[in-house]
């Protein structure tokens, strides 16, 4: 893998200040040896030829020279390349001079956002999903993103698509147990082991992942309806479990309380029809209708 070097250009200033001089300098030397050579006629001879020719070559020397300057931004670099040759990266913002003949391509340091699209896919189980992620990422290695990589934000994107497929079927959509790390219910760890994986893979890039998060979770339409009943089922059982649980222990605590007040003492079939009425009454989705009873409790 290629290393980034740090190289700190000339600033731009003072060579500016130095080729507009020499720039005034050798145009007006050059008005001056046309016009020397004008007034000579036909007696001008090979020192006012030999100058203009002087003037016109420092004139296409001074436009090389001047192709050396370029600015940058804050959170922008230069990758700096002399015939092929990798010279280093300036990453200081300002306005600076460099080797005219260098190749200066520049990088965004900035954080980007990778939205992205709605991917089908299996989950762990094999039931078919909609997943979608968005990544926050940046260049971090300006060498690598430049040289390792054909097309570093190409590289991004196809990559994070690749992770995504990876979790996605590394995970159910969800689970019937209660600890169980799912796509639905384990948001956060979900996206710890996303950006843990594109961090991985976006290395050798030289991009650092800042933030992954999925944007979209779904079941395909074809099994949509299928587990949406499914979850109401579940919903529903797991109610009613906890009803009838609640519901014990409220007779439980009556049975309790009455006999250590002593209010009534009741026979076991007395506590049979007791602890069932209470049931039907805690349980039952429809309000009770109670039935007084005006006699005696043995009749």
């Amino acid at each position: 893998m290629t290393a980034e070097t740090d190289r700190i250009p000339r600033s731009g200033w003072g060579w500016l200040a130095g080729l507009s001089v020499l720039s005034v300098a050798n145009i007006w030397g050059l008005v001056w040896a046309i016009r020397a050579a004008k007034l000579a006629g036909q007696d001008a001879g090979a020192g006012e030829a030999a100058w203009i020719v002087a003037m016109c070559a420092g004139l296409v020397v001074l436009f090389v020279l001047w192709l050396g300057f370029f600015t940058l931004q804050p959170n922008e670099a230069a990758v700096l390349i002399l015939f092929g040759e990798y010279k280093g990266t300036t990453r200081r913002s300002g306005f600076y001079w460099a080797n005219p003949f260098y190749k200066k391509i520049k990088v965004s340091l900035r954080a980007r956002n990778l939205n992205g699209e709605k991917l089908k896919v299996n989950d762990q189980r094999g039931n078919p999903i909609e997943i979608a992620a968005v990544v926050v990422w940046r260049v971090n290695d300006t060498a690598r993103a430049v040289f390792d990589v054909d097309d570093y934000c190409h590289y991004v994107t196809i990559q994070s698509e690749s992770a995504v497929r990876h979790l996605a079927s590394s995970y159910p959509y969800d689970g019937a147990e209660e600890h169980q790390v799912t796509l639905r219910g384990s948001i956060d760890e979900v996206s710890a082991a996303l950006q843990a994986e594109l961090q991985e893979r976006l290395a050798k890039a030289g991009v650092t992942v800042e933030e992954a998060r999925l944007t979209h979770l779904a079941y395909a339409p074809e099994i949509a309806g299928a587990m949406l009943r499914r979850q109401q089922a579940e919903a529903i059982v797991a109610a009613r479990a906890r009803i009838v649980e609640g519901a014990v222990g409220m007779v439980h605590m009556a049975l309790e309380h009455l006999e250590k007040d002593a209010i009534v003492e009741l026979d076991p079939e007395r506590k049979a029809a007791m602890v069932s009425n209470l049931l039907v009454v805690l349980c039952g989705e429809q309000a009770a209708s109670p039935v007084i009873n005006t006699g005696t409790l043995h009749a």
